[in-house]
């Protein structure tokens, strides 16, 4: 068989009719986490993963992904999107291959776009639907109003592209926001971010009673009420469930996962293998049946060996678990006369976070019809994890009085819903 080099490592076959799968096949050297950083780049050209199929020997994987838009509205840069998926193959020329993961690649500088508006509903997701459109990822924001009823909004952001640094990008982008934001656009100015970036990059302490309830999680009761409130069109509500079994192969434990459906399914679970440092040589991620999806993944840990030890077997069972019933975190709570929606979801050890989250939650939140007051991102820290945190402070509203625990049960459930594909 011939090693496919160039545009042959990516292949995109797109579906014929709208809302039929497309399917993306990747045939590479395997790397670790590959599996991981694809799906990551497909989520964030607003896609959602069908079914998959993959394998690898170690040195060489074959992945087919079945892929389809999360809704109607998204329209695919098919080219730009096998450029991204190009970029993290590892190359086939081996001499090359080595060089770069030598000598490292060199990630895109933030830039800092700042756009003044008149403050209305719905306009924050009007803005990062252009940036997610333009293929700009939003890395930190800051929203400041102003008593005159206009709103400074501050984006640090990486251009997939990388071209923010030539005039004719960064004019294309305030070109874009005017026409989306109409007569509530006042001005808009792209630059290179400065001390200001570096000063938000730090983290932020959540008060002990907020960290505690934003990121406590049990796995019982709770976690199987919150997928039957949220999904109540699935008549039997079964808990996540993961199955090892190593009488099958004698080089490799199978793993068989069931879960409900969700939008980000093959992302957590693949982020969570590469962060529990697992081989996945083998795995086929099924159609979904009835609101549920079935995974069968044979796994080696890195030395190469099965997973026999049974507190090792019950801890990757557990992390999976949680990861599955609970790979985002939302809750509201009062901040003294403020009210505050909280979303939080846990940070790959690359240090890379949830796609379009912001882009999810804002689209919640506008269709709502929920003022934003302001918002901004920022990582946090437990003892086991990096968080990544966004931060909403919600307007009143003659259809949403905060103080009532059904609108904010109803918030939180709407928010919850948009980010998990229900």
């Amino acid at each position: 068989m011939g090693i496919p080099c160039g545009e042959d490592v990516v292949l995109i076959q797109n579906g014929k009719e709208p809302g039929e799968l497309s399917v993306i096949t990747v045939n590479c050297p395997d790397k670790a986490g590959l599996g991981c950083d694809l799906s990551r780049i497909i989520l964030e050209f607003g896609l959602s993963i069908a079914k998959a199929d993959f394998s690898t020997d170690g040195r060489w994987c074959y992945i087919v992904l079945w892929v389809v838009p999360q809704d109607s509205s998204v329209r695919v840069d098919w080219e730009s999107l096998k450029s991204q998926l190009l970029a993290v193959c590892p190359s086939c020329l081996f001499s090359y291959y080595f060089s770069q993961q030598a000598n490292g690649s060199s990630p895109s500088p933030p830039y800092l776009l700042k756009v003044w508006c008149l403050d209305e509903k719905g306009s924050l997701h009007d803005v990062a639907k252009v940036l997610c459109d333009l293929e700009l990822s939003i890395q930190r924001v800051k929203v400041m109003p102003t008593p005159d009823g206009r709103v400074l909004d501050l984006f640090f952001i990486t251009d997939v592209m990388d071209l923010l640094e030539t005039k004719e990008r960064r004019d294309d982008v305030c070109k874009h926001l005017m026409a989306v934001l109409g007569k509530n656009f006042i001005t808009c100015e792209v630059q290179l971010a400065g001390p200001e970036y570096e000063r938000l990059q730090g983290f932020y302490s959540l008060p002990p009673a907020v960290a505690e309830e934003l990121f406590s999680c049990e796995l019982s009761n709770k976690g199987t009420c919150i997928l039957h409130d949220l999904n109540p069109n699935i008549s039997t509500v079964k808990k996540a469930t993961v199955k090892v079994d190593n009488s099958l192969s004698p080089a490799h434990t199978l793993l068989q996962v069931q879960c409900i459906d969700q939008k980000c399914l093959l992302y957590d679970i693949m982020r969570t293998s590469k962060d529990c440092d697992i081989q996945i040589d083998y795995g086929r991620l099924s159609s979904s049946v009835n609101g549920f999806r079935n995974m069968d993944l044979f796994i080696r840990q890195r030395d190469g060996r099965k997973i026999v030890d049974p507190e090792s077997q019950i801890a990757l069972c557990s992390r999976l678990k949680e990861e599955m019933l609970h790979p985002l975190r939302v809750i509201i709570v009062n901040r003294g006369p403020d009210t505050e929606l909280l979303v939080a979801n846990p940070v790959e050890l690359s240090g890379k976070g949830r796609p379009r989250v912001f882009y999810d939650v804002t689209f919640a939140l506008k269709t709502l019809g929920i003022c934003i007051f302001s918002a901004e991102i920022f990582r946090h820290s437990t003892s086991d994890r990096q968080w990544e945190v966004y931060r909403f402070l919600l307007d009143e509203t003659r259809e949403f009085h905060l103080g009532s625990s059904r609108a904010r049960s109803q918030i939180v459930n709407k928010v919850r819903r948009t980010l998990m594909g229900w």
